[in-house]
């Protein structure tokens, strides 16, 4: 028998479509007991490790990660997720639990201690607020070495993450040219 690589290929096909019917035909008539919805509530989510953004359908049951995978919707990865993406259970769950690693509290360590002491987010920000600006009122430059102004803080640098989207970004990065930074970065970029 002499088969061309077209005529293999439709051969092929029609074989495996027909070793599928018995299995649709058992379905059809409820032969088989497959159950068609999975019984936990299913997210869709953007993937926060790098600046790709990666769509993915997160699946959560008593508030745990149960399971994780790749938005076959999305137009960006098309339902694949690469190792970090697949890793995102483990922000919220390890091995069926709570993670207990995840810091859900501020933790501060004052200079020259050793240890770690857990703060509220009021001091916490209010800590971040005052130390900012007296970084900005003692190192503000107005005017450059040639008298030129300038207005701007090179003693502040703002490394920016792929967890923001673009209106995110776009109030951070007035608030920080506002105050006169230039070391402005993105992750997506370096």
């Amino acid at each position: 028998m002499n088969l061309s690589r077209r005529d293999f290929l439709k051969i092929s096909g029609a074989t495996a479509g027909g070793l599928l019917l018995p299995t649709g035909t058992a379905l059809a008539t409820g032969a088989f007991s497959y159950k068609l919805h999975k019984p936990i509530g299913e997210t869709p989510t953007i993937c926060c490790f790098c600046g790709v953004g990666c769509g993915a359908i997160v699946a959560s049951k008593s508030g745990l990660v149960v399971n994780i995978e790749g938005d076959p919707d999305h137009p960006i990865n098309q339902g694949s997720l690469c190792s970090k993406g697949m890793a995102l259970a483990q922000l919220n769950t390890v091995d069926g639990k709570p993670n207990q690693y995840r810091l859900l509290k501020p933790k501060y360590r004052a200079p020259g201690s050793s240890e770690w002491e857990e703060k509220d987010w009021d001091w916490t920000f209010k800590e971040i607020a005052k130390r900012i600006k007296e970084t900005r009122d003692k190192y503000f430059l107005e005017t450059d070495t040639e008298g030129r102004t300038v207005n701007r803080l090179e003693a502040i640098a703002s490394l920016g993450g792929a967890a923001l989207d673009n209106e995110e970004c776009s109030l951070i990065i007035k608030a920080l040219r506002a105050m006169g930074l230039v070391y402005i970065e993105h992750q997506a970029r370096i």
